[in-house]
């Protein structure tokens, strides 16, 4: 199946599964799901493992084990990729690459190289082009001040107070979306991550 885009029908999906995210509704639209949802979805990652490596599609069950929100169904279609990730829903479409969550050891890591005088300074370089792109760059966590080790006036203390670092770009929803246009936006975002990419398994992996 070669990837042709969303439909329409994939967006009422989960336009209808914000309004009732209930098991009663997931099961009687689940056959939308598998074949507007899911499949496209299918069908990106195979024409992108090439390039990018193998993607898995997350289950679209919530964990709400620790929740106070006992909703049972994700309202996005999320995959993971090598070379990135990729999101679906009712608002459009997300791509973006980077370390989201990284562990304490290599947390260290990428502050160490944050740090230092010439990877550091390569990956303020690596940010600015992103930026001057158009692209989000940021972290999902940001200390308040510098990090235990480090200089308050560090040249680099905004990158040093990060939590990792990811790199995104969203669209709306859009007569695109239906059309081999979601790939191009998604490959355009994959190949802008590469070098932060290639920067981050240097330093961090």
């Amino acid at each position: 199946m070669a990837f042709t885009g969303w439909p329409v029908e994939a967006v009422e999906f989960y336009e209808g599964l914000e309004a009732d995210n209930s098991r009663t509704y997931w099961h009687a639209n689940r056959a939308t799901y598998d074949e507007c949802v899911k499949a496209p979805m299918e069908a990106l990652l195979a024409e992108l493992a090439k390039e990018f490596g193998e993607g898995r599609i997350f289950r679209p069950n919530r964990d709400t084990r620790f929740s106070k929100d006992k909703s049972p169904y994700k309202v996005n279609c999320a995959a993971i990729l090598p070379g990135g990730y990729v999101s679906f829903s009712s608002e459009g479409l997300f791509a973006g690459a980077g370390l989201y969550t990284p562990e304490p050891a290599q947390l260290a890591r990428f502050r160490e190289a944050v740090a230092a005088d010439r990877s550091g300074k390569e990956l303020e370089a690596i940010v600015a082009t992103l930026r001057k792109a158009k692209y989000d760059v940021g972290a999902r966590e940001e200390l308040k001040t510098a990090p235990k080790g480090y200089e308050k006036d560090h040249p680099r203390i905004d990158l040093l107070r990060w939590k990792g670092i990811t790199m995104s770009k969203g669209w709306e929803v859009g007569a695109w979306l239906g059309t081999k246009k979601a790939k191009d936006r998604v490959v355009a975002t994959f190949q802008a991550a590469k070098p932060l990419i290639t920067w981050l398994e240097k330093h961090t992996a």
